[in-house]
């Protein structure tokens, strides 16, 4: 992802942009950004309004200056209200914030904004967060144990108390959600969602544009579970200023809450208080984003295909528009105003003189190459130097009683044309341009390779393409190849839609052994329970 794609990072030295490995972007114009570099120090750049940049008493900066509280602490997160103020937390799990404080949204138990940031302890001090969200003024922390904490305003019922009054301290967030393991967070102005590991969504805080997706628009003070998706698993929930979008296990999408400028990819523009699927005609969805600075939306499919709608740079856009982008943060920096980030941003540098590119280039290169790999009849240029370096099988093929005067042809036969390219071109690249459906035989060839790299992408593209038909077929593979995420992953999305999986073509063709620890399984998770 380019740096300067922000504005606000126009007069970065490029020296210094090279050296970012995480950044955000926010506040009312887009105007205050905060970087995390490669040796672990933090700066920060902008207007520092209200003190959110960390910075002490310097009122505003065009170039980036140190934000000493959080250097060497191990960042890995941000999280930004429109006050504006910052939560950050750290690799350690230990959460800092500082910035705007009227609705005590800094937990310091006043209402005085804080110049430089400053660890949160009170009910987190011995908590490990693993992810963050704010609203306008609130803030919401999730620990690794699937617990909610929240603090800061509450005039809506957004840190989910039971109560009106402001939470001057993070708070565990309890009443329906309590003994739930939640996996995810997210907020908009002033109201707060999460989904728990079986796939439920709740809500909780302001309500009068039906953001809660309950069916009404009624505030609620304490989180309420969204009846109408009951028959669906949510993986994770996304909030715009208004307006709630949710993902299935399944890649569908659901919508909910203000439509004023399509930000639900709906025909009018009344509200809609409660979810309903869109993007039907798009194809399987495997990543959604929104914020709460904006009224846009955005959605990546399978194939890598980034749409956008909502209002995008002032335009109402009420059909998923494909756009050239390659990630979903490109739409933000682009289309949203203003231009924020909808969460941190990892950097990555690939400019034409490097390496990496380089190297990309030369995959199946005719010109440089030095060894040809025939598959089916067909021809892929290589360099024997790359496969050398890049796996420990090719490594160990081309030693010296290799005859490298006789044989710069090397025929494969264990695997298909369109696999086997596809892993040499993960060796230049590391990436894997393959079809969900082919994955099994990658995962094959990677096991086979002891390439576990590998393994691990072709997991991850069988998890965005798994569904109730090649569910089982997936579990099978998973524990063939020993692959024990996936296997729990391929279990778990069988136990949340046993019915289908067991009555599809699939799970008849496991054999009976298979069949038979998978329902056993089940059962101890309760599975068959009435």
């Amino acid at each position: 992802m380019e740096l300067k794609k922000w504005s606000i990072f126009a007069l970065l030295d490029n020296q210094f942009a090279m050296d970012v490995k995480l950044m955000c972007v926010f506040g009312s114009n887009g105007n205050e950004a905060l970087m995390v570099m490669k040796n672990d120090d933090v700066y920060a750049v902008g207007a520092n309004s209200s003190g959110c940049l960390g910075l002490g008493a310097l009122p505003s900066t065009l170039f980036p200056q140190k934000v000493t509280q959080l250097c060497k602490k191990g960042i890995i997160g941000f999280a930004y209200g429109s006050g504006p103020h910052v939560v950050a937390y750290t690799s350690k799990g230990e959460v800092f914030n500082w910035g705007h404080n009227g609705y005590c949204e800094l937990a310091t138990g006043s209402t005085t904004q804080s110049l430089v940031p400053f660890q949160v302890e009170g009910f987190l001090t011995d908590k490990v967060v693993v992810e963050v969200a704010c609203g306008s003024h609130h803030s919401v922390a999730l620990t690794n144990e699937g617990e909610v904490f929240a603090w800061g305003q509450n005039k809506s019922g957004q840190v989910g108390s039971g109560m009106n009054p402001n939470q001057t301290a993070p708070r565990k967030v309890n009443s329906a959600i309590g003994g739930k393991f939640i996996i995810g967070i997210a907020c908009a102005q002033t109201s707060t969602l999460a989904v728990t590991n079986n796939g439920e969504v709740y809500g909780w805080g302001y309500n009068g544009n039906g953001q809660l997706g309950v069916g009404n628009t009624v505030n609620q003070l304490n989180p309420c579970r969204i009846m109408a998706l009951s028959n669906t698993v949510i993986v994770k929930v996304v909030c715009g200023n208004a307006h709630t979008l949710a993902l299935s296990d399944e890649g569908k999408v659901y919508a909910w809450g203000a439509n004023t400028y399509g930000q639900l990819s709906m025909p009018t523009k009344t509200n809609v208080p409660q979810p309903e699927q869109i993007l039907q005609n798009i194809g399987r969805v495997v990543d959604i984003a929104a914020s709460h600075y904006s009224h846009i939306s955005a959605a990546m499919t399978q194939n890598s295909r980034v749409y956008m709608w909502g209002q995008c740079r002032g335009q109402c856009v009420v059909e998923p528009t494909l756009t050239p982008f390659t990630s979903l943060h490109e739409v933000f920096a682009c289309y949203s105003l203003p231009s924020v980030t909808y969460k941190p941003v990892v950097i990555s540098w690939d400019q034409d003189t490097t390496v990496e590119s380089s190297l990309k280039a030369a995959f199946d290169d005719q010109a440089t190459s030095d060894l040809i790999i025939q598959v089916e009849g067909k021809e892929i240029y290589v360099h024997k130097s790359v496969l050398k370096i890049r796996c420990q099988h090719f490594r160990s093929m081309f030693q010296n009683h290799w005859e490298e005067d006789r044989k710069n042809v090397l025929e494969i036969t264990q695997f298909t044309y369109p696999v086997y390219r596809a892993f040499l071109r993960y060796l230049y690249t590391n990436q894997v341009d393959l079809p969900p459906e082919q994955a099994l035989e990658l995962l094959d060839l990677a096991n086979a390779y002891c390439e576990d790299s590998l393994k691990r992408l072709c997991e991850k593209l069988m998890r965005q393409g798994i569904d109730v038909e090649n569910a089982a077929v997936l579990y099978f593979n998973a524990i063939t190849f020993h692959a024990k995420e996936l296997e729990e992953f391929c279990f778990r999305f069988a136990l949340n839609h046993m019915t289908d999986v067991v009555q599809s073509r699939g799970f008849a063709s496991l054999d009976e052994t298979t069949i038979k620890n998978f329902i056993t399984k089940a059962a101890k998770a309760g599975a068959f329970k009435t």
